[in-house]
């Protein structure tokens, strides 16, 4: 019977602290990731987009490695930069990093 008795008079255990608190941190820590990573990335892809969409020929252009040319032809996936004369390169649209003005390639030679 002593058993019962050290069993009644045990005390109850400790309450589990509450996960609300580390739940509201987290929740902070995704909306701060979203509003200074994933927000500015997608504005940038977004721009991106509406460049290689309004590609035409003519256009004086930079591609992401720095090449200086001109657009000749623009298809579907790909467009045709005139580096120098007679000399055509075929790219990727997507690999176009920037517009310049126009007349930048007869002011940079």
């Amino acid at each position: 019977m002593d058993f019962l008795i050290a069993s009644a008079m045990a005390q109850d255990a400790a309450q589990q602290p509450s996960a609300m608190p580390s739940l509201i941190m987290f929740g902070l820590l995704i909306i701060i990731f979203w509003f200074l990573l994933i927000r500015p990335q997608m504005k940038r892809n977004k721009e991106h987009r509406e460049l290689v969409s309004s590609l035409s020929a003519g256009d004086e252009v930079i591609t992401a490695g720095g090449m200086l040319g001109r657009i000749t032809d623009v298809g579907e996936s790909f467009v045709k930069v005139e580096l120098a004369d007679k000399l055509t390169i075929r790219v990727q649209k997507h690999s176009i990093a920037q517009v310049v003005p126009k007349g930048t390639i007869d002011s940079a030679t």
